[in-house]
């Protein structure tokens, strides 16, 4: 986080939406431990986020109905030097401490937690994914740096994509990150984006391919805290910019430091905002919702299988999926006998014998999808 030194209202006319994003309304107010919510995923039908610079090294799940923390898991291993954003898959978790309003940091990492470990417990280690940037080569403080980073999205099975947050001209870069621990000197993607502000979280959508980015204009005085999303889609392979890139404002929430953006279905998601007071302007953290008109990609449209998310795997107790094209789930053990069948997304487990079982996940589109799943 930044501090905005002054802040003056500019009054915006009426937008018209493009693109394809709508319905954004304010769910509840943030809780007060998280008034500097900085990322955000849907994990097990929770919001998971944290707060950035100076906060506690903690994740918080946050009911999304009654905007309570229901609970804390503390990543022993880690300082919370500045945490901007947090994105997961289906086996880990990854929180990007690379939050650099100096453009001055050498430290820069990220934190991969393992999902079973933090499904079971409250107390959590961390591996360490370290990176430097190979096009910086001044390190010199600065407050006006195009080497801040802020959001961070899964892309694959085996990458991480990285955006800056660029205060000098809001020229966005996209950076690939291995998923394995190491240190890594990243080299940005081929096509940048001139995002028009400050981009302050992200999400990648596995079942519509797209990518959406939320982020804010800081035009001093006269355009300052409007949140905008760009979505972008029909790229070429991880060149994540080299396709159709669309802003969309949201002209009904006018002064907002959006911070935090996650996909909870094809096309439903969450931004978390950061709250303020700034030279007589002010507002809280809050939780917004808004929609889409996507539709889950088809099997015709080479979803990739990894995109059906089943964990923890091993289980022990309560085994989780994540597809929007479930419509039936069976469970067969190691002699084809069927022991569970289902539409949940959440199935108990505590009952199966220690083995290897076989999921088969049946689509609204009628093709199966094939798990093995290991019983502790």
């Amino acid at each position: 986080m930044k501090i905005i030194i002054s802040i003056f209202v500019f009054v915006l006319g009426t937008f018209s939406c493009i693109g394809q994003i709508s319905a954004a309304v304010e769910k509840f107010a943030l809780p007060s431990s998280l008034s500097e919510s900085s990322g955000a995923i849907f994990f097990n039908n929770k919001i998971i986020t944290h707060n950035d610079s100076g906060g506690e090294n903690k994740l918080y799940e946050l009911d999304t109905i009654t905007g309570v923390v229901t609970r804390t898991v503390t990543i022993t291993n880690a300082t919370n030097v500045d945490w901007e954003d947090i994105t997961h898959d289906n086996m880990n978790i990854y929180l990007g401490d690379f939050g650099n309003n100096n453009g001055n940091r050498t430290d820069l990492k990220i934190y991969k937690v393992d999902k079973n470990d933090y499904i079971n417990n409250t107390s959590v280690t961390a591996e360490t994914i370290a990176f430097s940037y190979t096009d910086q080569t001044d390190f010199t403080a600065n407050t006006n740096t195009e080497w801040d980073g802020e959001a961070l999205v899964s892309f694959d099975a085996t990458n991480l994509i990285l955006f800056t947050k660029n205060w000098v001209n809001g020229i966005t870069k996209a950076y690939l990150v291995p998923k394995a621990q190491g240190t890594y000197s990243l080299t940005p993607l081929a096509t940048s984006l001139n995002s028009g502000g400050l981009i302050t979280g992200g999400t990648f959508n596995p079942l519509t391919n797209k990518l959406f980015l939320v982020g804010y204009t800081y035009t001093i005085p006269t355009n300052v805290l409007q949140p905008f999303v760009w979505v972008s889609e029909n790229f070429n392979g991880n060149d994540i910019f080299s396709g159709t890139n669309t802003q969309t404002f949201m002209p009904s929430f006018a002064l907002e430091q959006a911070e935090a953006i996650t996909y909870v279905s094809e096309n439903r998601y969450f931004i978390t905002s950061e709250s303020f007071n700034q030279s007589g302007f002010s507002d809280y953290a809050k939780l917004i919702a808004f929609s889409t008109n996507d539709v889950t990609l088809s099997a015709e449209n080479n979803m990739p299988e990894n995109h059906t998310m089943l964990y923890p795997n091993p289980v022990n107790n309560m085994l989780y999926l994540e597809n929007g094209l479930i419509n039936t789930v069976e469970i067969y053990d190691n002699k084809l006998t069927k022991l569970y069948t289902g539409n949940s997304k959440s199935i108990d487990m505590s009952a199966f014998s220690v083995g290897i079982y076989m999921v088969i996940i049946h689509t609204n589109n009628n093709l199966p999808i094939i798990k093995k799943i290991v019983k502790k």
